[in-house]
């Protein structure tokens, strides 16, 4: 058997993630190898970690992508946070909680549940009232923006809430970073996780995170070793440290860092409020336009992601088929439901250069013609005029 070069074909992602990519990102990955420790590669490692304190909007000396997609960055978070016998306080309403108390457990840790309601921001309240029943509870932990409902937390209040209660705070931003308003310091959050492949359009494979003085501290201090060596931000240190000389850690993706580095650049060079605007505007065209045929978004308005939009199905309709055919006919791929909503809904994603006026119409003019409707294009337009 003889195998040839692979060759994708050219689609339109608008599902969960990945998102297209920006062609100033592809063309990075293709520019020149160097050695993980050259001098020109650590200049550029110095202005990615610049570059992430702006996209989060912190000054944390210990910003960093950790050399793995996001699930790697989740797990770096609680591996070093979380020590056996640890309460951590775990809000749930969609699948990606799920996972944060996976690794509470894993980690030794006692997870104590908060349990929300999927396509639900966590409820304050119901935190609250958990971290009066555990005193002695060490971290809290929850998702910012819940890739698997569309659903978008109250990052501010419930930091501040484990602030008053002595808390760490865990936080997933793998699909808020870059699209939806995010401000780790002002916020007070300690430890956070991200992704490359979704509002930065950068190809998957890395996991930026940020880490507060008093999550370092904690590190610095543990009583027991983390139990990843690769994920042992004692050892990363040495390697995403200051100045010239680094310590050797692990061979750096060097092409995927050259990757973020630009799309890092673009995020820069359009403006963090700008974008977080961008995303807004052609969530508020998309809705308009499923709206205008019937369909109805699952996540309240005050609680919903602009980028990861969560559409009910119509009674009736094959959901799978019409992901099928949006594929087969338009090379148009949106998401399908997950967990508590597999079968139920449409995960339609508008994130980073996928998040254009362009691609709303595209989208809503397929499923206009796959579904046998009218007047989706027609209501996007009408916000776009406005």
């Amino acid at each position: 058997m003889t195998i040839q070069s692979f060759h994708p074909p050219r689609r339109t992602l608008m599902g969960p993630g990945p998102s297209d990519v920006y062609p100033r990102v592809t063309e990075a990955l293709a520019r020149p190898t160097i050695g993980h420790l050259d001098p020109e590669f650590v200049r550029m490692m110095d202005e990615i970690k610049q570059l992430l304190q702006f996209a989060f909007k912190t000054e944390n000396p210990l910003t960093l992508p950790v050399s793995a997609p996001g699930s790697a960055g989740m797990e770096t978070c609680f591996a070093n946070l979380v020590e056996p016998g640890d309460k951590v306080i775990v809000c749930i309403n969609g699948v990606f909680g799920g996972r944060m108390k996976e690794n509470v457990e894993r980690c030794g840790g006692e997870a104590i549940i908060v349990q929300g309601e999927w396509g639900r921001a966590v409820d304050p309240a119901a935190v609250e009232e958990t971290l009066n029943a555990h005193s002695d509870a060490k971290i809290v932990a929850f998702v910012h923006a819940e890739t698997s409902t569309g659903a978008r937390s109250d990052a501010k209040a419930l930091c501040a809430l484990a602030r008053q209660y002595n808390c760490l705070t865990i936080v997933d931003a793998v699909t808020s970073l870059g699209g939806s308003e995010l401000e780790v310091d002002a916020w007070g959050i300690d430890a956070i996780y991200s992704g490359t492949q979704k509002c930065l359009s950068c190809v998957p494979g890395l996991s930026p995170v940020s880490f507060s003085a008093k999550a370092v501290e904690k590190i610095q201090n543990r009583q027991t070793k983390v139990q990843s060596w690769f994920l042992d931000l004692n050892l990363v240190m040495g390697y995403w440290g200051q100045g010239v000389k680094r310590a050797y850690h692990h061979t750096a993706p060097v092409n995927a860092l050259y990757a973020l580095h630009e799309s890092l650049v673009i995020l820069q060079e359009e403006g963090l409020e700008n974008a977080w605007a961008r995303h807004q505007q052609h969530h508020n065209a998309l809705v308009a336009g499923l709206e205008a045929i019937g369909m109805s978004m699952v996540v309240p308005a005050s609680e919903r992601l602009a980028q990861l939009n969560l559409v009910s199905v119509p009674e009736g309709v094959d959901e799978a088929a019409v992901r099928a055919q949006l594929l087969a006919d338009y090379n148009l791929e949106i998401g399908a439901g997950l967990g508590d909503f597999a079968g139920k809904v449409w995960r339609i994603g508008l994130m980073g250069c996928a998040a254009t006026k362009t691609n709303v119409l595209f989208c809503l003019g397929a499923l206009e013609t796959v579904m046998n409707k009218s007047g989706a294009t027609q209501a996007a337009l009408a916000v776009y005029q406005q």
